[in-house]
C-alpha cells in the first residue's frame, strides 16, 4: 500500500510508504487525493496528520516521471485539495522533506518536526524550479529574505532554523506521530493557509542585490534566476498568478536540454557509489589512513580524509619536508574556517587528528596507506616493497598514480589482493572525482572498501580498467590533441578557448595548460623520446624550450602580468610556434565545440569498447567531476547520444 490510514481517536494519520524515499509518484498522489476526499466527508475525523514511513517524510517527486506527460492527479491538484480542507492537516516531518515533499508540507495547515530534520527545495539542482507552489507558499511563511536562498540557492533548513523562521510550528522531541496527534488535537481553529498570508515587498535594492548574487552563483544555469523571477512574479501579481507562472516555468524548464542533462547526472551520481558487482560484499574496515608524500596532492588527500573523520598519518622523507606538508594541511583547514565552511574549533580538531612521521615505519598501524609520491615506477615499486613488509597483512595499499600501470607497481608484492589504485584529483580536498583502479588480484572487500571510502569522503567514485591515463587522462589527451590539430591548421588558442568557455567550461584547453604548467606534459614527452619512442615535436615543446612554461613563468600560450592570472594573447608565443602552425584561419565557435566534444566522445566510445569503463554515464561523471565538463551539458557521451536522437 502506498499510503496507509490509521486512527488515533478523532485524528486520522496518513502514512506515505513508498520506499526508499517516499517519492510522490502517481499512485501515491492518487491514493492521497482519494483519502483526502474520504476524510473530509467523515464527520468523526477532526484533524489529519500526514507523515512518512521509514527514515524520512518525503524525498520529493518521482524524477522518473519527468520524461512523461503530467499524470492526474498532479501534485498541484493534490496540494489544492489539502489546502482547501475544512479540517486541519498537520505535516509530521522527520528525516527529510525535500522538493515536492516540502511543497506537500507547505500545503498543510501546520508543520511539526523531529530534531535533526532537513527541509529544502533543491529543484534548481535538476535544472527546474519548484512546480507545486514552493516559490509562492514558502516566502509567505518565512519571508522573502529567508526563502530566496532555499528556493534559488540550494540552502537547506534544519529543524531549529525552520522553527525559528516559522516554517515549523513545533519541534517534537519524543515520538513524532504521538506528538503530531497531540498537536493536531489541540488546534481549536483552522490555521490560515500559507498561500493566504501577506507578503511584503522589500524594495528595489533588495531585488537588485539578490539578482546580482544569483548571477554570480548560477554559473550559467537557467533555473536559479528563473526561481528568483517566480518569487518576484508572485509578489507583483499576487499568489494565483504566481502559482500559474511558477507551473508554466517548471514545465518549460522540465522539457529543456539543461534539465535533461542534470537529471541524467543525478541518476548517475546516485548509482555510482553502489556498483552492482559489489552488492553483498562487506568492505574491509578503514579507520586510520597513512599518506605517503606531503606535497600538494598528498596534503590534499590528507585533508580530505581527515575531513571525513578518519585519523591520518602523513609520512615524508625528512623533517623539513614533513613540516612543510603538515603546514599545508593546516593551511587547508584554516582556509576552510576563514570561508565559513567550518569553525576554528573544528579546524583545530581536524588538525589534531593528523600526525606526522619520518620514513615508513610510522605507517605500520594504518588500515589504508595511500602513496602520493612522484610518477616514477622504480620509486613507487620500492615504496610498496617496504610497505608490504611493514604494514599489517590486512592493511590496504593504494597508489595515487595517474598514468603508470598499477599492475607494474604491484608486481612481485606479497598479498597483491590488498593492492588498488586510488586516483585523486587536485586539489584533492575539493575535487569530487575518485577513479578506482583495481588490479586483477584486488580482493572484492578491498574494492568495496575503496567505494566506501569515496562515500565517506563525499566523492563520486568511478571504477576504471587499466590503460594509459585510465578514463580521465586518456580522454584529456585526446581532447588536447584535437585542440592542437585545430591550432596547427591556423585556429588561434584564444578562439578555441573562447569557444569552450562559451560552451560552459571555466577555461579552455590552452588556458588550462598554462595554469597546470606546460613543462609537465613536456617532460613526459621527453621521457618517451629518451626511451626511443617516436614523439613528434609539438608547439608546446617550442614554448617550454623558450622558457614559457605557463602562468608560473609569466607566459605560456598567453602572457600574464605579475600577480595577474588573466591570459592575454601573446605575439611572442605566436612567433615561437609559427614553424609548426599553418596560415591564420578561423572556425565558428559551434564547430570548435563540436570537434572537441566529438573527439572526447569518440575516445569515450573506444574506452567502452575495450571494457575500461562500464557505462557511458561513468565516463560523463569523470568528465564533469574531474575535468570541468559543464554540468548543464551532461558530459560528452550524453551530448553525442542526444545529438544522435531523431
Amino acid at each position: 500500500m502506498t499510503v496507509t490510514l490509521d486512527r488515533h481517536g478523532s485524528v486520522a494519520v496518513l502514512t506515505i510508504d513508498n520506499p526508499p524515499v517516499n517519492a510522490l509518484k502517481t499512485a501515491v498522489r492518487a491514493r492521497l487525493f482519494d483519502l483526502a476526499a474520504q476524510i473530509e466527508a467523515d464527520a468523526s475525523v477532526s484533524a489529519i496528520v500526514l507523515c512518512g514511513a521509514g527514515k524520512l517524510f518525503v524525498g520529493g517527486a518521482d524524477i522518473a516521471e519527468f520524461d512523461r506527460p503530467p499524470e492526474d492527479p498532479t501534485l498541484p491538484d493534490l496540494i489544492a485539495r489539502i489546502e482547501a480542507a475544512t479540517k486541519p492537516w498537520v505535516a509530521a516531518i522527520h528525516g527529510s522533506a525535500l522538493g515536492g515533499g516540502l511543497e506537500l508540507a507547505l500545503a498543510c495547515h501546520a508543520r511539526v518536526a523531529s530534531p535533526g530534520a532537513t527541509l529544502g527545495l533543491p529543484e534548481v539542482n535538476l535544472g527546474i524550479i519548484p512546480g507545486a507552489g514552493g516559490t509562492q507558499r514558502l516566502p509567505r511563511l518565512i519571508g522573502l529574505a529567508a526563502a530566496i536562498p532555499v528556493v534559488a540557492e540550494r540552502d537547506m533548513l534544519d529543524t531549529t532554523r525552520a522553527a525559528a523562521l516559522g516554517l515549523v510550528d513545533r519541534i517534537i522531541d519524543g515520538p513524532l506521530v504521538d506528538g503530531a496527534v497531540a498537536f493536531a488535537s489541540g488546534l481549536s481553529t483552522l490555521p490560515t493557509p500559507a498561500r493566504s498570508r501577506p507578503l511584503q515587498d522589500p524594495g528595489p535594492a533588495f531585488w537588485e542585490a539578490a539578482a546580482a548574487r544569483m548571477s554570480k552563483a548560477a554559473k550559467g544555469q537557467t533555473a536559479p534566476p528563473a526561481a528568483l523571477a517566480a518569487l518576484r512574479y508572485g509578489l507583483d501579481h499576487a499568489v494565483e498568478a504566481g502559482l500559474r507562472h511558477e507551473r508554466e516555468t517548471f514545465l518549460s524548464l522540465r522539457s529543456s536540454a539543461e534539465s535533461a542533462a542534470l537529471r541524467y547526472l543525478f541518476f548517475a551520481e546516485r548509482a555510482a557509489p553502489r556498483p552492482a558487482a559489489l552488492r553483498g560484499v562487506a568492505p574491509r574496515d578503514i579507520a586510520s589512513v597513512g599518506i605517503l608524500g606531503g606535497g600538494t596532492m598528498g596534503s590534499g588527500i590528507a585533508a580530505a580524509v581527515r575531513n571525513a573523520g578518519l585519523s591520518v598519518v602523513l609520512s615524508e622523507r625528512d623533517p623539513a619536508a614533513l613540516e612543510k606538508g603538515l603546514g599545508t594541511v593546516k593551511c587547508i583547514f584554516d582556509a576552510a574556517a576563514r570561508r565559513g565552511l567550518s569553525t576554528e574549533a573544528e579546524a583545530t580538531a581536524r588538525m589534531a587528528g593528523v600526525t606526522g612521521c619520518i620514513g615508513l615505519e610510522g605507517l605500520s598501524g594504518c588500515d589504508l596507506v595511500i602513496e602520493a609520491v612522484f610518477e616514477d615506477l622504480a620509486v613507487k615499486r620500492a615504496v610498496f616493497a617496504d610497505l608490504a613488509r611493514l604494514c599489517r597483512p590486512e592493511a590496504i595499499l593504494a597508489t595515487n598514480t595517474s598514468y603508470i600501470d598499477p599492475r607494474a607497481i604491484a608486481e612481485g608484492l606479497p598479498s597483491p589482493d590488498r593492492f588498488i589504485g586510488l586516483h585523486f584529483f587536485s586539489p584533492a580536498q575539493v575535487m569530487k572525482l575518485l577513479e578506482i583502479i583495481p588490479i586483477p588480484d584486488t580482493a572484492p572487500d578491498v574494492l568495496a572498501a575503496a567505494f566506501d571510502l569515496a562515500r565517506r569522503l563525499g566523492k563520486v567514485p568511478v571504477q576504471s580498467g587499466i590503460c594509459e591515463g585510465f578514463i580521465g587522462n586518456r580522454i584529456l589527451k585526446r581532447y588536447r590533441a584535437e585542440a592542437e590539430v585545430m591550432l596547427r591548421t591556423g585556429v588561434s588558442p584564444a578562439d578555441i578557448d573562447a569557444a569552450m568557455r562559451g560552451f560552459g567550461y571555466a577555461m579552455g584547453p590552452f588556458e588550462m595548460q598554462d595554469m597546470a604548467g606546460l613543462d609537465i606534459s613536456f617532460m613526459n614527452r621527453e621521457a618517451a623520446r629518451a626511451r626511443g619512442e617516436n614523439v613528434p615535436e609539438t608547439p608546446g615543446d617550442l614554448l617550454v624550450r623558450a622558457g614559457r612554461k605557463g602562468m608560473k613563468t609569466g607566459g605560456g600560450w598567453y602572457d600574464y602580468a605579475a600577480g595577474d592570472r588573466t591570459p592575454r594573447p601573446s605575439d611572442e608565443a605566436q612567433q615561437i610556434i609559427a614553424p609548426l602552425i599553418g596560415p591564420r584561419t578561423s572556425l565558428p565557435a559551434d564547430q570548435i565545440v563540436e570537434r572537441l566534444v566529438g573527439a572526447m566522445a569518440t575516445e569515450g566510445q573506444a574506452i567502452l569498447d575495450e571494457g575500461i569503463a562500464a557505462s557511458p554515464a561513468e565516463i560523463d561523471l569523470v568528465q564533469v567531476h574531474g575535468y570541468g565538463f559543464p554540468r548543464t551539458k551532461g558530459g560528452p557521451m550524453f551530448q553525442i547520444t542526444r545529438k544522435a536522437k531523431p
